[in-house]
């Protein structure tokens, strides 16, 4: 197996469990708070936007917030330029969509252009640094992991808080 291919597996892994959870994604439950900021929307709009965000800055292409038009379809107002990173309580708690469609279906675009761009490269290119502001510097490989184990930590989360029973809640 290629690393690349490695890499087209753990990037759709973020979609395959959060599409598990469809059955009880219902609005009530995805704007719930489990005594913390971060909804289950939160949770999977965030992981949506980290993929889409970092993969553009890599392959160059305009994230697909925009270019599919997502960002007037979640209508979020000043929070559609945002991608989670750093929300206070009250910009996380902003984030709010009843409708698990619609936030399945920008992970799946996300995950898709990721796969799209994976399947670009070939094993070379995984090793180019593309960030020397670290040390040691970040490898296109290392971004890459570290863009797939983000969304899955949050869709994991997303499924934690699925899991928890109505006391939880707020």
């Amino acid at each position: 197996m290629r690393a690349t291919e490695a890499l087209v597996d753990l990037a759709r892994r973020p979609l395959d469990a959060a599409e598990a959870l469809r059955p009880q994604l219902v609005p009530e439950l995805l704007n719930a708070h489990p005594h913390h900021d971060n909804s289950v929307a939160w949770l999977l709009w965030h992981a949506a936007r980290e993929i889409d965000e970092q993969v553009a800055s890599l392959s160059g292409e305009e994230p697909i917030w925009t270019a599919q038009g997502f960002d007037r379809r979640f209508d979020l107002g000043a929070a559609a330029s945002s991608i989670g990173y750093g929300h206070t309580a009250e910009e996380a708690r902003s984030i709010v969509s009843g409708d698990a469609a619609l936030l399945l279906e920008h992970l799946r675009a996300a995950v898709e252009a990721q796969v799209a761009y994976l399947m670009s490269l070939d094993d070379p290119a995984l090793d180019d640094v593309i960030d020397e502001a670290w040390d040691p510097p970040v490898t296109r490989a290392s971004r890459l992991v570290s863009i797939s184990a983000d969304a899955l930590e949050h869709v994991g989360q997303a499924s934690y808080v699925v899991g928890l029973g109505s006391g939880a809640f707020e």
